[in-house]
């Protein structure tokens, strides 16, 4: 699966995040307004003095952007044994693809959903058709291509909906509040014999969350739009962007090597191949 970042994305986010305007960014990379533009818009792909300049511009891993520009590195693989504990949902808006995961033990039958892939539909037939349990739905972030559906999630299973801090502004349809629980960082989650510790990650929005679920040879963390493969999401609002590095760079980037990043877009990856391959790393 492509990337679902593209060099001139990366460039964009990182500018707009940096509150660098065209002609700074130009001017400080010794490229005309023009061939900024170009790049910036995905007119042309940049060659690689041109991938030095910009990383040093917008402080992003040189090497890391050459490999996403320039070598066109993809992730490797989900591995086989994510299946035993993961449903990858998949939606659309727009035309624009989303992922939500169902998450269950095996054993108990348990199960909560990741997000909503704002294809409710389908999540709710991998429950019906598998025979789970729904014990909560734990949203990455507020935003509609995540959470859209919830009304149809909840009207069939009310169960708790876990949403950070902030984020409740931005949920297209708003549950009781009795439904909600604001996780704090570190909050552990029980799904059967599984542990979801919900780890906040700030940035994409104010209230943003990844969860970490640690299996007995294995390890994944979802990671919504907080991170993709070789890039992250746009900080919304631009201010948060420092958050959103931090979050990246302090929090999911510190989790084991082998763990299994699956993000909301875009392929899964890991933490070791994005500390070598992401560029705001």
């Amino acid at each position: 699966m492509p990337l679902e970042d593209e060099f001139c994305d990366i460039v964009k986010k990182a500018r707009s995040g940096l509150a660098y305007s065209v002609e700074q960014v130009s001017e400080h990379a010794t490229l005309s307004r023009t061939d900024w533009e170009s790049l910036e818009k995905g007119v042309r792909m940049p060659s690689a003095a041109e991938v030095e300049a910009t990383a040093n511009v917008l402080s992003l891993k040189s090497r890391a952007l050459n490999a996403v520009a320039i070598e066109l590195w993809e992730p490797i693989p989900s591995p086989s044994w994510l299946e035993t504990a993961v449903i990858t949902v998949r939606g659309e808006i727009g035309g624009y693809e989303v992922k939500g995961y169902v998450l269950f033990d095996a054993g108990t039958k348990e199960a909560v959903f990741i997000d909503t892939a704002y294809n409710a539909k389908a999540m709710l037939a991998e429950v019906k058709s598998r025979g789970f349990k729904l014990v909560g739905v734990c949203l990455t972030h507020g935003h509609t291509d995540h959470a859209g559906g919830l009304d149809s999630i909840l009207k069939e299973w009310p169960v708790p909906v876990y949403l950070g801090n902030g984020d409740f502004p931005l949920l297209p349809w708003k549950p009781e509040k009795e439904k909600l629980v604001v996780p704090h960082n570190g909050q552990k989650i029980s799904v059967g014999s599984l542990t979801v510790t919900c780890l906040a990650t700030p940035g994409h929005t104010p209230g943003g969350f990844c969860f970490q679920v640690s299996l007995v040879d294995h390890k994944i963390c979802f990671v919504g739009d907080t991170l993709f493969a070789g890039s992250i999401g746009r900080s919304n609002p631009f201010s948060l962007y420092p958050e959103h590095l931090q979050s990246v760079r302090g929090c999911v980037l510190q989790l084991p090597d082998e763990t299994v990043l699956l993000p909301g877009h875009g392929p899964a990856t890991t933490v070791k191949e994005e500390k070598i391959h992401n560029p705001f790393g």
